[in-house]
């Protein structure tokens, strides 16, 4: 039989019941397609339904996966973010894409003003961003990229070039954000930590004055169910602050909301490393980076930590309270509300041992590691648990990430193996959601969700070492400073 009549031949009935089913992409291929869905040409939208923008940590967790499938792509994803950096130093938290419709999500351009209400901080001119920030995890993302392809990034240039806005980043949260005098960066609304709608808010939420709900429409509604987001009141109060703050011409320090968190601060301190790490790279020392790091460790046990608690907690600076250890000056109080956001600092290489070993001990006792699939990003055992409801229980994928590198900095190899299988079954099960069910891994948000098909993919490709976050990394490094 020639090769036309074997295409065109009906199979027997035999050969039917031996065909073989259909092969299910893998998950790596389906990942990439994700990826490649919610790709614009310069960057990456977390979503094409509910986040039609260009995020900036979700560009840096990004960035983090596509350097497996294009280190160029993801050197592309960090430089067009950092090309809206404001000339204060800060990277806005959203860059809008003039060509998405205003009413395609809230707040919108029209709302932030950047160009005019941020005019006096450096926002720029030829694009439209918001005036807030959010976690700083682009010095670790850049480093891993160049490490992905450093012949790549050497002829490109491209630490070289971010380098200097990177600086520039922490500058602005080291002296800027430094609201509570303890060294410590300060986020000035819920946005900005990126866990929006935590129970760690509700108290420092209380004292603001929600803004009518006729000014604003929420547009985040019309892609999620209510029950799973923000509640109306909430929201009024994100937006009051949203609108004080660009009323203030995005000036910082005198805000009704301030708060001290600890994973935004851990976020900072492992992208000090990674940045003493590029600057060697540069050819220049990173011994000082580090050593502002080590300091940056030790305000963070010292103003977050709660030994009975066994983790960090976020520290409301607003509150009013003094500490007579620093003379009478305000310096708020703890906020008595576990969240995952108090197990991130486990990232960091330097944490000494016995915080280390009580964060793991939290992570795996009843608060977090009650028969759980992914780590809940609230209590348990809290009050305001709910496993739908958005960062006040379900599990995300990037703090589950961050949580397993943790555990591998410290040597809980075992832990961040089941973690890491854990993390790659659910994403493979929910079609990469935004969030799950902490028990029962069902999808909540959005799915094909770029943060998560990003850490899938570094999941998988990457080697299961602790790598450039590890004591002996950092120790390797600082001696090569020292030679």
């Amino acid at each position: 039989m020639d090769r036309t009549a074997q295409l065109t031949a009906r199979p027997t009935q035999r050969e039917l019941v031996y065909d073989p089913p259909p092969t299910k992409p893998s998950l790596h291929l389906r990942a990439v397609r994700v990826l490649e869905d919610n790709w614009t040409g310069t960057n990456t939208v977390p979503s094409r339904s509910l986040y039609p923008h260009q995020w900036s940590w979700d560009s840096a967790f990004i960035a983090i996966g596509l350097r497996h499938i294009s280190p160029l792509r993801a050197q592309t994803e960090l430089e067009t973010l950092l090309d809206a950096q404001w000339g204060d130093g800060r990277i806005p938290h959203i860059v809008f894409n003039p060509s998405v419709p205003l009413d395609a999500y809230f707040p919108s351009p029209d709302f932030w003003r950047s160009s005019t209400a941020g005019r006096a901080a450096g926002a720029p001119r030829t694009v439209q961003t918001s005036g807030i920030v959010q976690p700083p995890v682009h010095a670790l993302a850049a480093w891993l990229v160049h490490r992905a392809d450093p012949g790549l990034s050497r002829a490109r240039g491209f630490l070289s070039r971010v380098y200097p806005r990177l600086a520039a980043w922490h500058r602005y949260l080291l002296h800027r954000r430094d609201l509570g005098g303890g060294s410590l960066a300060s986020v000035v609304h819920p946005w900005e930590q990126g866990m929006d709608n935590s129970p760690c808010w509700d108290a420092p939420l209380s004292r603001i004055t929600p803004a009518s709900a006729r000014s604003f429409r929420r547009a985040d509604l019309d892609h999620g169910a209510a029950e799973d987001r923000p509640t109306d009141l909430d929201y009024g109060r994100y937006v009051r602050l949203a609108t004080d703050y660009r009323d203030g011409g995005y000036q910082d320090g005198g805000g009704r909301f301030a708060v001290e968190d600890p994973a935004f601060n851990a976020l900072l301190i492992a992208s000090e490393h990674a940045l003493a790490r590029i600057a060697h790279e540069l050819g220049a020392t990173g011994t000082a980076r580090h050593a502002r790091a080590e300091r940056l460790t030790a305000a963070l046990v010292e103003r977050l930590w709660d030994p009975a608690a066994g983790m960090f907690f976020c520290r409301d600076v607003r509150d009013g309270t003094t500490d007579g250890a620093t003379g009478g000056a305000a310096s708020g109080a703890l906020i008595p509300e576990r969240s995952v956001s108090g197990l991130i600092p486990l990232l960091l290489p330097t944490l000494p041992r016995e915080i280390a070993t009580a964060l793991v001990r939290t992570l795996h006792g009843p608060h977090f590691g009650g028969g759980t699939r992914l780590v809940p990003s609230y209590d348990l055992l809290g009050e305001a648990f709910d496993p739908h409801r958005y960062w006040r229980g379900p599990a995300w994928f990037n703090t589950s990430w961050l949580v397993e590198r943790g555990l591998r900095a410290h040597g809980e190899s075992a832990r961040a193996d089941a973690l890491r299988a854990a993390v790659l079954d659910t994403a493979d099960t929910s079609d990469f959601a935004e969030y799950v069910d902490p028990y029962t891994g069902e999808a909540c948000g959005a799915t094909g969700f770029s943060w998560t098909a990003a850490l899938t993919l570094d999941l998988l490709d990457s080697d299961t070492s602790a790598g450039d976050t590890s004591v002996t990394a950092i120790a390797a490094i600082k001696g090569g400073d020292r030679a």
